[in-house]
């Protein structure tokens, strides 16, 4: 598992104040700050159209903003080189297509891309060994890509990130193709990198999955921050009906304690 990027659990290693993004006259986020901090899970939410990706293609650096500042690691966003960049931090985009026949070792192995021709580069067989394993695809390593299923193809592409060994994950929409237990395993890995001391950005459309492994919610609605805190500060009823335009119940789950949400169905 990689080194944190930063020396200390709760440092800020990526920071966004006051980010405005306007594309085709269409205000898409507005006056969003936010900051990821090592050693934790952030989650965030929101309806279609939230601003979601936006973000997170702010936050990555692929995504210049109108308005505001992006510090990561203490440094403006944009005076990072794109190597440097990628040396600190993973982003799993939602769209991970591969339109040419890619193996699955190969495509895992250009994860370490960044790391050529540097003293680290010396990892790479056992940062693709780990990477094949914690994405459980070792099966696949030599199947071509184009013809996995959507899930297989999902934790390739994961299994490609966790390759390069960053001190920060930012990951959209990672669980969205994957089945119930595949989603289950990335979430807990997620937390052990957390726990490694890494930071780990994760937008997800499933609330209780959030609850259950995140350890600070962000939740937008139009562009905006609706509410940013601890689950339970987050994820209560009134927020997320007003959020998603749609009642729901907020129950404890019977072991951990921790919210379950529930759409409101009529008996």
């Amino acid at each position: 598992m990689s080194a944190p990027l930063a020396a200390h659990v709760g440092t800020a290693v990526c920071t966004a104040e006051g980010v405005r993004v306007v594309r085709g006259g269409r205000v898409l986020l507005d006056d969003v700050s936010v900051t990821l901090r090592a050693g934790e899970v952030l989650a965030v939410l929101g309806p279609n159209g939230a601003g979601k990706s936006t973000l997170l293609g702010v936050l990555a650096g692929d995504l210049r903003p109108d308005a505001g500042e992006v510090l990561f690691d203490g440094r403006p966003l944009h005076s990072w080189g794109l190597g440097d960049l990628s040396r600190r931090r993973g982003v799993l985009l939602q769209d991970n297509a591969t339109a040419f026949p890619f193996t699955v070792h190969e495509v895992v192995r250009m994860g370490r891309a960044p790391w050529r021709r540097t003293p680290r580069a010396a990892e790479d067989d056992d940062a693709v060994f780990e990477a094949v394993a914690s994405a459980d695809i070792g099966g696949l390593v030599d199947r071509a890509v184009p013809s996995l299923s959507g899930g297989e193809r999902a934790r390739t592409a994961f299994a490609r990130v966790l390759a390069g060994r960053t001190g920060a994950l930012l990951l959209d929409e990672p669980t969205a193709a994957l089945d119930l237990g595949h989603q289950e395993a990335l979430l807990s890995l997620a937390r052990e990198h957390a726990r490694a001391g890494d930071a780990v950005l994760i937008i997800l459309h499933d609330l209780n999955l959030a609850s259950a492994y995140a350890d600070r919610v962000m939740l937008l609605q139009d562009g905006r921050v609706a509410a940013d805190g601890a689950p339970e500060e987050v994820l209560t009823a009134a927020t997320v009906s007003e959020a998603y335009r749609t009642p729901v119940e907020v129950i404890p789950h019977p072991v951990t304690g921790r919210a379950i949400i529930l759409p409101h169905r009529p008996a």
